[in-house]
């Protein structure tokens, strides 16, 4: 897949009308739909700004949540619009529709340096549908689309793909810097070149660990995906998480990187307990764990080694937490691995969801090279997946 697409640089968008397509599914308290964190809003201001001191007149445009082609009035945009407003420092005009008479009329009267945001794309079924008449009207609006929520570009929806068709597509910044850094580990990295993967399910993860076995040095895996390894090795797991329709898949991994000539590293000890609690006793054990007990979170022994694999490391790319990381007393594994990132010198990117609110949470986030905006997006990313949201950009 090229990585290597036009941006908002590339274009003139002086007295354009640009369709931007951000990601602001935002987290809000369920009582009083409070915007819990701004980070999502943030991280789309450099590209707002962009156009508008540029002299575009901006549409943005996002979805939240999952409201399934209806109208909920606990998923509005309003209050996004409202924060934004705030961040920005002037005001954002709120559509009440998608592409009805509100959107368009507001949309049509729109000056350069103006910015408006219409009404959650999920409100309209046809948005997930990747709907060509939906996307047609969306693009109506505008003369540019830029694309700016990487979170959403392994999806073919109307937004994210489908105005491509009648619009010329450009990445936003953000989207821009995931492509270059993430491309750039992938295709070119600094070696050695360490991948470090954790969650609980080897599912999840086997186009991840396909894909990495052609392009890493070392394959580190922790997390509850590890016991199905452990499992196939001919070790004792106890109570803890087994996919046992992927054992054969592990011993196939475990021998394609011997043949390849790929370090694949394993626990060699565990933090155990008798049950999946916040309050469960931590239990140290070696190799094989008792029958009585369920593996929460890597060992010190392990951590050790994984840290000292990631010392000498060029490119090192994280994705999932190495235990039960929101239960503090396992959660040392995954505070020893972004340590071990944030100490390490190399070029560090962390791929979003757990991995990432770890090294945030753990103060090391300023330490790391990349902190991926798309969970989803980013797994897709690491598997060689072609996304809908960037095959549809223009080339450079």
């Amino acid at each position: 897949m090229n990585y290597n697409k036009k941006t908002i640089y590339d274009v003139d968008v002086k007295g354009k009308k640009v369709l931007l397509r951000c990601d602001f599914n935002v987290p809000q308290n369920k009582e009083t739909g409070e915007i819990t964190s701004n980070k999502r809003i943030v991280a789309a201001i450099p590209t707002i700004k962009y156009l508008l001191d540029n002299g575009a007149a901006v549409i943005a445009c996002s979805h939240l949540g999952k409201p399934k082609g209806e109208w909920k009035e606990n998923l509005t945009l309003a209050p996004v619009a409202k924060r934004l407003s705030e961040l920005l420092q002037q005001d954002v005009i709120f559509a009440k529709d998608i592409i009805g008479e509100d959107a368009k009329a507001k949309a049509a009267a729109l000056k350069p340096g103006e910015i408006m945001l219409l009404e959650n794309l999920r409100f309209d079924i046809r948005e997930e549908k990747n709907g060509a008449d939906f996307a047609k009207e969306l693009a109506s609006m505008a003369e540019i689309f830029v694309s700016d929520a990487f979170g959403t570009v392994h999806r073919a929806h109307a937004s994210t793909a489908g105005v491509a068709a009648f619009l010329p597509a450009y990445s936003g910044l953000l989207v821009a810097k995931e492509l270059s850094v993430m491309g750039k580990a992938l295709d070119d990295p600094k070696r050695p070149f360490v991948a470090v993967l954790g969650g609980a399910k080897v599912s999840d993860k086997i186009n991840v660990i396909n894909n990495l076995l052609e392009k890493a040095d070392t394959i580190i895996i922790g997390g509850g995906m590890a016991y199905t390894f452990k499992k196939a090795q001919g070790c004792e797991i106890g109570k803890s998480l087994l996919e046992a329709d992927r054992i054969d898949y592990a011993k196939d991994m475990i021998k394609k990187a011997e043949e390849k000539g790929v370090k694949f590293l394993l626990p060699v000890d565990h933090c155990c307990a008798k049950e999946f609690s916040a309050d469960a006793e931590p239990v140290e054990v070696g190799e094989n764990i008792p029958e009585d007990l369920m593996g929460m979170d890597i060992g010190p022994k392990t951590a050790e080694m994984f840290a000292e694999a990631a010392k000498g490391a060029g490119t090192i790319v994280w994705n999932g937490p190495m235990g039960v990381f929101e239960f503090d007393s396992f959660a040392n594994g995954t505070k020893a691995m972004a340590k071990a990132l944030a100490e390490s010198g190399a070029v560090t990117i962390v791929g979003g969801g757990d991995s990432a609110s770890a090294v945030e949470k753990l103060g090391y986030a300023d330490k790391i090279t990349h902190i991926s905006t798309g969970g989803g997006a980013s797994l897709e990313f690491l598997e060689g997946k072609e996304l809908p949201g960037v095959a549809c950009l223009l080339d450079k």
